[in-house]
């Protein structure tokens, strides 16, 4: 309705002037009687009202549709009362319907691309990482860890490209299974095992009982928990000796946590600390900070329906606990 009067203001306008114009016209005309000047302005104001009644009746479902948002895509097929401008309407959204759905298909033909392209340099970039860590075991110390610890460093970060990669379409790259948590903590411990070493941090890993299992994507959750350890270990260099990888059971919830007893996390970064690209105040004091780390962690959990719950103090340490709902726990094995 408000629509409606918006586009008719006008018109209201115009009648209103020739109601009061029309009295005036008779007045100078030497007409004295009111009797027929008030009968033209109320033949006026029932014809505009006529024609307004008809105009919106006719046409409430073209300014319906003007005025309300569309949910759906969809929604611009749809088809409004049969008069010329309604017409017209639907045929311009249909156009730009059309013209969005060209502009999107190519749009993720160019994304498939660009992600096929990145998916296969990825692999290849591992093929000569492996060649170039077989010939730095042939050379002395310390020259071949110096060549292992940064053959590392590029290895970690181009899995963390491929995942960031393979994000969009994570949800056609699940495979829901169950896993057994201190298994799958076990081959993460033995993957890192140079990294520990190299930063002199060590994992104790807690199991509150043995067996406990959830339902998840096992290389999904491998890399959420390496990206874990990997900030525990770095953050903690220097700081502590250990990181502590506990498996527990809370109010039927399985709980898999990762503490450190490192430098911590300002609180005024805590809130942001899963945003893309944020660093925060660590951040600028560690380079090699690139700010994906725990934003991916929170998406791949996210996907996977896991909560993921930080709890930080500076200078004392921080611990990402990520729960598995009810529905996901299974019994021992």
């Amino acid at each position: 309705m408000k629509l409606f009067l918006h586009e008719h203001l006008l018109l209201i306008l115009i009648q209103l002037i020739q109601c009061m114009v029309i009295p005036v016209l008779f007045w100078l005309d030497g007409y004295r009687g009111i009797g027929v000047g008030i009968y033209s302005i109320f033949l006026s104001i029932i014809f505009l009202s006529g024609y307004l009644i008809y105009q919106y009746v006719s046409r409430r479902k073209f300014y319906q549709r003007l005025q309300n948002s569309m949910e759906t895509l969809d929604a611009s097929l749809e088809t409004t009362e049969r008069s010329p401008i309604s017409e017209a309407l639907d045929q311009l959204l249909l156009s730009q319907y059309r013209l969005y759905q060209e502009k999107l298909r190519k749009a993720e033909d160019q994304q498939d691309e660009h992600l096929l392209f990145m998916d296969r340099w990825v692999h290849q970039m591992k093929t000569p990482l492996s060649v170039i860590e077989l010939t730095a075991q042939s050379l002395d110390e310390p020259e071949s860890s110096s060549i292992r610890e940064e053959t590392d460093r590029m290895r970690n970060g181009l899995n963390t490209v491929l995942y960031m990669a393979r994000l969009r379409t994570i949800a056609e790259d699940f495979h829901i299974k169950p896993v057994v948590l201190s298994k799958l903590i076990h081959e993460v411990n033995q993957d890192n095992k140079r990294f520990y070493i190299r930063n002199a941090v060590y994992p104790q890993v807690k199991e509150e009982r043995p067996g406990i299992t959830v339902a998840t994507d096992e290389k999904w959750l491998f890399f959420l928990v390496t990206q874990l350890i990997h900030n525990a270990v770095k953050y903690s260099s220097g700081q502590a000796g250990n990181i502590e990888i506990s498996i527990c059971e809370e109010l039927g919830e399985c709980v898999l946590e990762v503490r450190d007893f490192g430098i911590g996390i300002p609180l005024a970064d805590q809130k942001r600390v899963f945003n893309k690209f944020f660093t925060g105040e660590n951040g600028r004091k560690y380079r090699e900070s690139t700010g994906m780390g725990l934003y991916l962690v929170k998406e791949v959990a996210d996907r996977l329906q896991h909560e993921i719950v930080l709890e930080s103090l500076q200078g004392e340490g921080t611990v990402i606990r990520i729960i598995f709902s009810p529905t996901q726990n299974l019994t021992s094995m």
